[in-house]
Formats: structure tokens, C-alpha cells, sequence
């Protein structure tokens, strides 16, 4: 990150929303970070944050092992704004008292009423307001120089402040939309109390980035990335080729598992309008001859994530005179890899579009987007021109359709479930409800059932059509798209798609279903 933008660095105390925190402060145009309790006082010397963000977290202040932070950064003059946990726990550490509610605790939407107005916290939140509530401590008894500045019924300090020096604490969740003047009070601490303007733009980060990969480089060095066509990788490819021009070098990697008229596609926009060095390797019998007879998902996501380590790391010896390996890694991947490694919680995905740097590789790697939300690297790529096709694709996960073919992965049903998919992809773009949607696919299950086409009766397969809203793909809710919409693509699927005579609707939320189905 350049030296000039201030930052606001978020405290992870084990929250599920605190991705959601960094990117609520990133969408007011300040930069932060995400750390962890034990890198804290690390990241503090690195940042010199200009203010702190402390999340919630699952546990009770109170309790044996409980996460804590070194409380020196109460003494470093900047504004702290605590969170649920992170209230309790500042309280604690300033002389108050935490303890477990009286009615056990309160969860879900609840009204509070704002004592304090005139407080730049505040301003602007009317008397009473609906915030989102997940507690079962609270405070009972104010730090020294604190004020109660909001209340609910069962929660008498749903917000205290100390004006003097910024301190603020929140007991419910500012972050999530089920507050409503969340964003207004998350605006009023970066902008009234920590004095932040808005001077974090992604579009801006282009040079610096492009800056930073020359002078990793050097003058005479050549990167190799691995190319999926995705938009994580596409902006990478476009940055590093910015920076390097023909001394950036892809592998794109066709595995099999790629929707109809993927691979071609990225040869057309990558070697054809961009001029990039693109090679593509053509692997899809080896895939398939490795997922044979393969039914267990967490096995086939295991053994693609693998034999593409495998197919690229033999590729990669081809090109010699690289030292330096591009990976188009995002900050949410950093916060993932960080939590496993330091913090209270841990989220790591089973298979991810590179898999890591192989061990025997001697490169170094070059992450571009690192610095990222996913938001914000389609806004680069608007930047770098690519075409918005790509720039606003759909999310599509690294085992490719294997996890959307349950049961085994045969050509044949690789071959039905690309053209289901494509009339889904089709159907809903031509009637203008993509940019609505998080993601939109279809699904081949392994299930048969008996129907009836023309004179004739059938014992085939079916398709389930997953369409969802979704704001960062930690929650998703089903979408209904109009009847007609589902008419078209349940009559096309059946009629187009040889194999087929079932589609079904997925009206699941995530949680507890997950937006894919393996």
C-alpha cells in the first residue's frame, strides 16, 4: 500500500463479518486493513493506523483465553470504535464492567433510541432506529469519562462514547444491512471522529500497483501466471502485462471442466485484443482420466486442485528465465491465510485457482491484487479496459463444473451440463436480470425420474436451476425471476439438452445450503 493513505486498521476478534467491516470502510473511499490479535502491535508499527476498528467475536470477554490486544493502542490518540465484543472489551480494559444480560441476551432486529443526537457519531441517526443485534453480554457499568449515548430495552448501553477521546463502542452490528443506519454511523466515525476524507479510489491504485511490479521485478525480469479466464486472474494478467509488456508470460490451463466456449473465448480476448504471451494447455483427458469413477466432492476438488499444481508446474519448466510467479491472490485469501495462521478463526478453502506456490518451484511470487475486494478488482479492470463481459462475470469456482456434475464426472455429462448451462447463462442475460444476481447456473444431479416426451417414456436425469442475490457470497438469499423467465429455460432445457427431462428450482439461502452445491 503507497505511504500517502491513511488507514483504519479492524481487529479480528472471531467475527463472521469482519471482511464485511474492511469493505463497508473501503466503500467510503479510506483504506484499511485486517489484522489479527497477535499481529497487532506488527501491523500498528507498519501502518500507523489513523484509527482502529474492533470487531465482535464469539466469545465472552470474561473467559479463560479469551482473545485480547495489547491495550497500549487506547494510548496512541486515535479514535477506537469497539463492536459488540470489541465494546466489551474495551470497557473491560478502561475500568468498566461486563456481564452476561439479564434475560440472556438479545439477537435479531431491534429498535434503540438515540440519547445523545448532537455526538458526531450520531448525527444524522433519527431518535429511534432498527439495528442488528447478536449478544448475550453487555455492559453494565461505563469506563471512566464514557457517556450512554443509545439504549434499547433489554440493553441499556447500546452505544457509549468518550467525545474527548473517540472512543466509541457499538453493541450491535453497523456493518451488516440489517441496521439501518449503519453505513451512516460507520461514515460518521471515519469522517466526524477520525477526520478521514475520501481519498481511497481502486482505479488510482493502477500506477501504484504497476510501479510496485517494476521495482520487485527489475529491469530484465519475466513473470509466469496462470491464467483462468476469471476476473481475479484477467485483471492480474492485465496489470503484469502493463508493467512488463512481453515479459509476462501465461499458462492458461483447460482442464475440462470449463463452460461451453470458455476456452476459446479467452484465447480471442487475451491473445487476440490484448497481445499477451497465452499458452494454452490443453489437459482435459488427463482430468477426467483422474476423476474417473470419482463421487465424494471434497475428493474431486482435492485431486483438480492437485493435478492442476502438477499440469502447471510441467508447463512451468518450460520457461526458464522466469524467476517470478504471478498469482491473481485477493485480500480476502490474505485474510483467510492470516486467521488460519494467527488468529481466532479460520476459513480456508479446500481448492483455490493456483493452489500456492509448488515447492519446488524457485519463483518468487507477484500478487497484484492482494490489497483487494473483489468489488474493487472489477473496478481496476474497468480501468485497464477490459471488457465489461468479464469485468461483471459471474463468480465460478476453481474445480470448474465438477462441482456443479454431482455424482461422477463423465464427458457425456460434462457435455449435457454445459448446454443446460448455457441456455441458463443465455436466457437470463437476454431478459436483463444478470445484474441482479451473484450467480446464475445450472446443476446436473444424478438423480432420474420417469416423463413423458412426446409418445415416448423417459428415465433421465435432472436439472436444478441455482439463481441467488448476494452482496459478497458470505450470505445469499434464492432468487424468483419472473414466470416466464423460468418457463423459457425449463422448455429450452428439456427440448435442446438430449439427456434431461426434470428441472427443479433451488430455493435454498446460504446458510445453512452453500451457494454451490459441492
Amino acid at each position: 500500500m503507497s505511504a500517502r493513505h491513511e488507514t483504519i486498521l479492524v481487529v479480528d476478534f472471531g467475527t463472521q463479518y469482519c471482511q464485511l467491516i474492511a469493505r463497508r470502510v473501503r466503500e467510503e473511499g479510506v483504506y484499511c486493513e485486517i489484522t489479527v490479535p497477535s499481529l497487532v502491535e506488527k501491523d500498528v508499527e507498519r501502518l500507523e493506523p489513523s484509527g482502529f476498528i474492533l470487531s465482535g467475536g464469539p466469545a465472552s470477554v470474561y473467559d479463560e483465553g479469551a482473545p485480547t490486544i495489547p491495550a497500549s493502542i487506547l494510548e496512541r490518540g486515535v479514535p477506537v470504535l469497539g463492536i459488540c465484543y470489541g465494546m466489551q472489551w474495551m470497557a473491560r480494559t478502561l475500568g468498566g464492567e461486563v456481564a452476561r444480560g439479564e434475560r440472556g441476551g438479545e439477537y435479531g432486529h431491534t429498535e434503540i433510541r438515540v440519547l445523545r443526537p448532537e455526538d458526531p457519531l450520531l448525527a444524522g441517526v433519527p431518535e429511534r432506529t432498527v439495528v442488528w443485534m447478536s449478544h448475550g453480554d453487555r455492559v453494565e457499568k461505563l469506563p471512566p469519562g464514557f457517556q450512554v449515548m443509545a439504549s434499547s430495552g433489554p440493553c441499556p448501553v447500546a452505544v457509549m462514547g468518550d467525545p474527548r477521546r473517540g472512543f466509541y463502542g457499538l453493541q450491535f452490528h453497523p456493518e451488516v444491512a440489517h441496521t439501518k443506519e449503519g453505513k451512516t454511523i460507520l461514515r460518521n466515525f471515519l469522517r466526524g471522529v477520525c477526520g478521514l476524507e475520501e481519498e481511497w479510489r481502486p482505479g488510482d491504485f493502477v500506477e501504484e500497483t504497476v510501479a510496485r511490479i517494476r521495482a520487485q521485478v527489475g529491469e530484465d525480469g519475466e513473470v509466469l501466471l496462470g491464467l483462468s479466464g476469471g476476473v481475479d486472474s484477467s485483471v492480474a494478467a492485465l496489470l503484469l502485462q502493463r508493467a512488463l509488456g512481453d515479459r509476462l508470460h501465461c499458462v492458461f490451463v483447460d482442464n475440462g471442466l470449463l463452460r461451453k466456449g470458455e476456452a476459446r473465448s479467452v484465447e480471442e480476448t487475451f491473445r487476440g485484443r490484448f497481445q499477451v504471451d497465452l499458452h494454452v494447455v490443453d489437459a482435459g483427458d488427463r482430468f477426467l482420466e483422474k476423476l474417473r469413477g470419482v463421487t465424494d466432492p471434497e475428493r474431486k476438488r482435492k485431486i483438480i486442485g492437485r493435478e492442476f499444481v502438477e499440469v502447471f508446474k510441467e508447463k512451468a519448466r518450460e520457461f526458464r528465465t522466469c524467476r517470478f510467479l504471478g498469482q491473481g491472490t485477493l485480500y480476502p485469501d490474505v485474510i483467510e491465510s492470516v486467521a488460519a495462521h494467527g488468529g481466532p478463526t479460520a476459513t480456508i478453502k479446500t481448492h483455490h485457482n493456483v493452489g500456492g506456490l509448488p515447492e519446488d518451484l524457485d519463483m518468487e511470487l507477484v500478487e497484484p491484487l492482494r490489497e483487494l475486494f473483489k468489488d474493487e478488482v472489477r473496478e481496476v479492470g474497468r480501468v485497464l479496459g477490459l471488457p465489461e463481459l468479464l469485468v461483471a462475470r459471474q463468480p465460478f469456482p476453481g474445480p470448474g463444473l465438477a462441482v456443479r456434475c454431482l455424482g461422477e464426472i463423465t464427458r457425456e455429462r460434462l457435455d449435457v451440463l454445459r448446454e443446460a448451462d448455457a441456455v441458463v447463462t443465455g436466457e437470463i442475460e437476454a431478459a436483463g436480470l444478470a445484474g441482479g444476481l451473484w450467480q446464475y447456473f445450472a446443476v446436473l444431479l444424478p438423480v432420474r425420474s420417469v416423463g413423458v416426451m412426446g409418445d415416448r417414456r423417459t428415465y433421465e436425469e435432472a436439472v436444478a436451476l441455482r439463481l441467488v442475490e448476494s452482496e459478497d457470497a458470505m450470505t445469499a438469499d434464492w432468487a424468483y425471476p419472473p414466470r416466464e423467465v423460468l418457463r423459457r429455460i425449463s422448455n429450452r432445457i428439456i427440448n435442446e439438452v438430449r439427456g434431461v427431462n426434470r428441472v427443479v428450482l433451488d430455493i435454498s439461502s446460504k446458510p445453512p445450503g452453500t451457494i454451490e452445491w459441492e
